[in-house]
């Protein structure tokens, strides 16, 4: 069986043997169904500085900022309603959406009336529309300003994250205009020049973002800047692409602690995040695109022992994500999103299937809406259309793909809901 990222047999745990992919295919066209409804618009994990309460405010104030913005994001309840933050399109969220909308498509799933296609097309112009400007090449970023305690983050400052997202979409997309293709392309050059891509001990590193400290290196993102890369290498075949691809990989390989998993950044005492789930899984994705398309025995053992922590550190057997290595709680819908999509492209649909029960019973309202995070004695009920839905949206669609591409059925059983 090939799955999306392909892991050897003698590597996959047991496979299901129920699967009911009439449900998780509802739930799919409930998610998008929800988010287009509102233009894919809505609010996100770090968009305070969009209140308008606080641009009314007649003077400029760091901590004002950072005070207003750790409001929106930090209560157990959401008031970003009454802080009146602005609803808008997340550019990493629409590069997600895109990419679930032409899933979608070749699922063929829910009504006639909804073009799932033209969705798709139309998102994927407005990334183009909408990319950041001034910069060498294709590039995104954040669409509110962030405060930083160094500094300010604007709407046009490009990071790696959101742009190599945005690079996926557009990839994924020329079936449906291949203009695509020659726009992402140019995402390399963002990447050498703008996050100045340079060599190092053990290999290259590039920034985050424009605001990065010199002082450290955020390790997920610069995995991601790899993928990007590795996803340009399978379009084009530009061998430059690969070896910076497989360069800042190796930098990221000396960072893997002894148990398995990665800290945020390097040096570690800079990390204000242990070895959490989400970026985790950012990496290892990385790694398994990289064996996928250029070298199927390349960072074997950084693999192995990278899976072996994640499934078994960072998740529990009934398939909630724990938030890291310490810590079981809170339990973030983005981790288990991730989760879905780091067991799909490593062939493990039963564990897969399991964290998506999991967090359609833990952390969903029904009607295609899934909720932030479940704290121990309580659940944050936020509705962020980028961090809740987009990637909902596009681990549901990535996982059923993967069943849709299986054309060997022994292995498992397709259960179809009368």
């Amino acid at each position: 069986m090939k799955s999306h990222y392909d892991t050897p047999a003698s590597q996959r745990t047991e496979q299901p043997t129920d699967i009911d992919v009439e449900r998780y295919e509802s739930i799919l066209e409930s998610v998008l169904d929800y988010a287009r409804e509102r233009s894919y618009c809505g609010w996100d994990y770090g968009d305070g500085m969009s209140s308008r309460v606080l641009q009314a405010v007649p003077f400029e104030n760091k901590w004002l900022n950072i005070a207003v913005q750790e409001l929106a994001k930090r209560p157990p309840i959401n008031l970003r309603p009454l802080l009146l933050v602005e609803q808008r399109r997340n550019y990493k969220g629409t590069a997600l959406f895109t990419m679930a909308n032409l899933n979608a498509a070749h699922l063929d799933i829910g009504p006639t009336d909804v073009d799932y296609a033209g969705e798709a097309h139309a998102l994927a112009e407005w990334l183009v529309e909408n990319e950041s400007v001034g910069y060498p090449g294709f590039c995104g970023g954040h669409n509110h300003q962030i405060q930083l305690l160094s500094g300010r983050g604007h709407p046009n400052d490009p990071d790696v994250v959101s742009t190599s997202y945005a690079v996926k979409a557009l990839l994924a997309t020329e079936e449906l205009d291949d203009s695509f293709p020659s726009v992402a392309k140019t995402a390399a050059n963002v990447l050498e020049e703008t996050l100045n891509y340079r060599s190092v001990d053990d290999g290259a590193i590039i920034n985050y973002h424009l605001n990065h400290s010199d002082d450290s290196t955020t390790i997920n993102a610069n995995a991601l800047g790899a993928r990007l890369l590795t996803d340009l290498y399978a379009r084009f075949g530009r061998e430059a692409d690969r070896q910076k691809a497989e360069s800042i990989l190796n930098y990221v390989a000396s960072r893997q602690t002894d148990p398995g998993g990665w800290y945020y950044r390097d040096p570690p005492s800079d990390s204000h995040l242990s070895m959490d789930n989400h970026h985790n899984a950012f990496i290892i994705e990385s790694f398994l695109r990289y064996r996928e398309v250029c070298d199927s025995s390349a960072f074997e053992d950084v693999l192995d022992l990278a899976l072996d922590f994640y499934r078994n550190q960072l998740f529990s057997s009934d398939g909630a994500p724990n938030f890291d290595e310490e810590n079981a709680y809170p339990r973030d819908v983005h981790a288990a999103a991730n989760g879905i999509l780091i067991f799909t492209y490593a062939g493990d649909h039963e564990f897969a299937a399991r964290i998506i029960d999991w967090t359609v019973e833990n952390l969903s309202a029904g009607k295609g809406t899934f909720y932030f995070r479940k704290q121990r004695f309580y659940t944050k009920r936020h509705i962020l259309m980028r961090w809740c839905q987009a990637w909902m949206a596009f681990a549901l669609s990535e996982f059923l793909t993967s069943l849709d591409r299986d054309t060997d059925r022994t292995d498992h059983r397709l259960v179809r809901s009368n």
